[in-house]
């Protein structure tokens, strides 16, 4: 394409606005015009996010700043939970504008919202001008789960033990995420009420309007800054084989999801948007591990690639990305 993205994002000093930045100002197709923040505005953008000291010389916008230059192609909205509904209620935004929001406010698809997971649904992203990128838990658990589901087999109880590294719980500190308290230390939260499990309910059911059954969900803070691990397993009739060729056929035309004959670990994926699965049977049991970076295919990243669907691009279009291996 002639003409570069003309990029705003909204609420850019945390952990997902950074990582956007990282992304989006390597994008080849891409100009970001502004980046706001409520708590920042005036500093330079390297001053928050101290490793694009010499990447970038953009400064944070303050609120009003960001309302006057709102004439652009793609807004992300990264504030936390809650805000961009606000956002979305106070200002008139045009739907030659499209709005990517990486909060849980839009997940369930109402105000024309469209859940943003490109593996579910990509034809309605390609065509949509509201997107609503999923939480990282349920990209990771959906990605181990939708090709059981588009097959009609999901005939059993679904369970996940899944932990993720201290980015997932946002920038700001509190107990459970300082480093004091997660070093050497693993715990249990949410058990059975992880907000993100009605998102994986509303992605299997439109596979398969037919699944009831109990996800039992129990996620996990890990001692460490990035990473999904999620360990999902259900009952299975076939054999290892035929569950392989399965997730080959689902995943075979996604460039970021990968089916893997050995065992993963998280160094594969952490720093790219790709999920790696891995599958063993075990006496009517399918267990599939499934790996992700919660801030790359678990947020920001995929966020991009929802982008660069909207505006016609292959989807790896500025994320093909090392990952850390060692």
């Amino acid at each position: 394409m002639n003409d570069k993205i003309q990029v705003g994002i909204i609420g850019g000093a945390g952990y997902t606005g950074g990582e956007l930045l990282r992304l989006l100002i390597n994008h080849p197709f891409v100009n970001v015009s502004f980046v706001q923040s409520n708590s920042q505005a005036g500093k330079p953008v390297w001053t928050i996010h101290t490793d694009l000291l010499g990447d970038t010389d953009l400064e944070f916008s303050a609120p009003a700043d960001a309302d006057d230059e709102l004439d652009l192609d793609v807004i992300f909205l990264c504030s936390g939970h809650g805000a961009s509904h606000t956002f979305m209620a106070e200002h008139d935004i045009s739907d030659d504008v499209a709005v990517i929001d990486l909060s849980a406010d839009f997940r369930d698809e109402h105000d024309d919202f469209v859940y943003g997971l490109p593996e579910l649904n990509r034809d309605r992203i390609a065509e949509a001008t509201r997107i609503a990128n999923p939480g990282c838990f349920a990209t990771s658990i959906q990605l181990a789960l939708l090709p059981l589901a588009k097959a009609g087999l999901l005939q059993g109880d679904v369970h996940v033990s899944a932990i993720t590294g201290s980015t997932g719980a946002g920038q700001a500190l509190v107990p459970t995420t300082g480093f004091t308290w997660r070093n050497n230390n693993v715990s249990i939260y949410k058990a059975f009420t992880h907000q993100h499990l009605a998102e994986i309910r509303q992605s299997l059911t439109q596979l398969d309007p037919d699944f009831g059954k109990a996800i039992n969900f129990v996620p996990y803070r890990g001692d460490y800054t990035r990473g999904i691990m999620a360990n999902v397993y259900t009952a299975f009739a076939g054999t290892i084989d035929e569950a392989k060729d399965l997730y080959q056929r689902y995943y075979e035309e996604h460039p970021f999801t990968h089916l893997s004959h050995t065992p993963i670990d998280l160094k594969q994926v952490v720093n790219t948007n790709k999920c790696l699965l891995h599958l063993e049977v075990h006496d009517g049991q399918l267990l599939i591990t499934s790996i992700i970076d919660n801030l790359t295919k678990g947020a920001s990243g995929q966020a991009v690639q929802n982008m660069n669907l909207l505006f016609g691009l292959p989807e790896e279009t500025g994320l093909r990305l090392k990952a850390v291996a060692f």
